[in-house]
């Protein structure tokens, strides 16, 4: 499946489309790969400092008057962009599919409906006085646009991820430059085509192509950037972290993740692990948030492990762009490299491999087999390390304190889930977990509810409200 035709594959800079040529000595370009069919299917700028400073100097030149600009004039902006994203909704699909591999029913169903979901919350917030001034004694409080706001986002949910910091942002007053995955960077034209239509200012929205050690790294350094909203692995987090401080900017961080699934003993199994799989294997298993281990009473651990492996076989790998399919492949041969590399791991520590495994699947495109592996202990490499990747671990625990500590005892806490017979003791054992969001007895994803992690899962929350006030500076004016 070739790219749709009309994807600008172009730096988007102070309001105009800008391919570099070979006189500016930036004409280097990356290629996209369909990783199902292995095939390039377009190219993309690489970036350059230059290119990042032309970028950031626009939107510090177009946040004056933008934060000035009467709040219902950038809501109804920010609205427009929403119209456009329903519009190009089917080609948004088509592209992520292309580029990431992803399923095109899920690409339909959450990777894009999600972002629409998203900015209409920020909205409805906006609407219900998210930005309205509160008195306080003899103080009014007053909550102000950020400034500069650097995004950088991640390949595997591209759309959602860029949209969930780009609009936020806009309707706070904020301007903002955009770096998204070089490996993903299609969607991006398409928003940017979006964002082109929706009629901003000059300079409001800029879009960078390129790497993250070069363009990342230079946003994020940039004295004129007042704050960066990373998405993406805890070690490159890390290093965001570490160059934005030395400008003293806002770092908000959307970072790894190692969930666990807490199946209590009063809880229907089979239900429960079918609903971990699904979670777990989403995305082709590429989800930050993913719930990638199974806790289980140490008395049911085997039903459990037979129960997910009579799940895991309804994926099999096939063509993502077919509706039937629930599985592709990963994004790119390094990653499917990286997933069979842990999954190899995963046999050598001893850990049972119950489905699939690390031999290759026949054929061209970057497929892992979907995995499942019991018997796996807390300090094993699978059950600590972030995979990526459809692999599914199922670890036995004694007691529901047993649970909530091996739970709690990864570096990440972004999410979890807690699946029980009585509701008011799961939803008690959530509140025990120690994760930034927590699903009961399968919940569905809520895309106004607040976002992110705890601990080396990052810091910051997305979406609805809390999602919003991220993009602003609050200020106490007293009387």
């Amino acid at each position: 499946m070739a790219a749709p035709t009309q994807v600008r594959t172009a730096h988007y800079i102070g309001g105009t489309f800008t391919e570099p040529d070979a006189a500016s000595g930036s004409a280097e370009r990356l290629d996209v790969v369909n990783p199902a069919t292995e095939q390039v299917i377009a190219s993309v700028p690489v970036g350059t400092d230059a290119d990042a400073d032309a970028a950031v100097r626009a939107a510090a030149a177009a946040f004056p008057a933008w934060a000035a600009t009467p709040l219902a004039e950038r809501v109804a902006a920010v609205g427009r962009i929403n119209d456009g994203l329903r519009a190009r909704a089917e080609e948004l699909a088509a592209t992520i599919t292309a580029e990431v591999g992803t399923p095109i029913s899920f690409a339909k169903a959450v990777q894009v409906t999600n972002p629409v979901g998203i900015t209409a919350g920020v909205l409805d917030e906006i609407a219900h006085g998210a930005l309205d001034p509160v008195e306080v004694g003899n103080s009014t409080i007053v909550r102000e646009p950020i400034g500069v706001v650097a995004a950088i986002t991640p390949w595997n949910f591209p759309l959602q991820q860029m949209v969930a910091k780009v609009t936020p942002a806009l309707a706070a007053g904020c301007t903002v430059v955009l770096k998204p995955s070089e490996v993903a960077p299609l969607t991006a034209g398409l928003l940017a085509a979006i964002i082109d239509e929706a009629g901003l200012p000059a300079g409001v929205f800029n879009l960078v192509h390129g790497t993250g050690p070069v363009v990342g790294e230079a946003l994020a350094a940039h004295p004129l950037v007042d704050m960066v909203s990373f998405t993406g692995s805890t070690r490159a987090g890390r290093r965001v972290a570490a160059v934005g401080a030395e400008t003293v900017k806002r770092v908000s961080l959307e970072l790894g993740g190692k969930s666990a699934s807490v199946v209590l003993d009063d809880a229907d199994l089979v239900r429960a692990v079918k609903i971990t799989v699904a979670n777990c294997f989403m995305n082709n298993g590429q989800a930050c948030s993913a719930l990638t281990r199974l806790l289980v009473p140490a008395d049911r651990h085997d039903e459990a492990v037979a129960a997910a492996v009579a799940a895991a076989a309804k994926y099999q790998p096939g063509d993502p762009t077919q509706d039937t399919t629930r599985i592709g492949p990963s994004v790119t041969a390094a990653q499917r490299d990286r997933v069979i590399d842990y999954i190899r791991k995963g046999v050598d520590e001893g850990a049972t491999l119950a489905h699939g495994g690390p031999d290759p699947v026949e054929g061209t495109g970057f497929y892992v087999r979907p995995t499942v592996f019991g018997g796996v202990r807390e300090d094993m490499t699978i059950a600590q390390e972030e995979i990526f990747g459809p692999v599914l671990a199922v670890l036995p625990y004694t007691d529901e304190a047993d649970a909530i500590r091996i739970a709690n005892g990864t570096q990440y806490g972004l999410a979890a889930g807690v699946f029980g017979g009585d509701a008011e003791r799961a939803y008690a054992v959530a509140g025990k977990l120690r994760a930034g969001q927590v699903d009961v007895n399968g919940a569905r994803f809520n895309t106004k509810a607040p976002f992110g992690g705890f601990k080396q899962s990052g810091n910051g929350r997305e979406f609805g409200r809390y999602g919003l006030e991220e993009f602003t500076e609050v200020k106490s004016i007293q009387r």
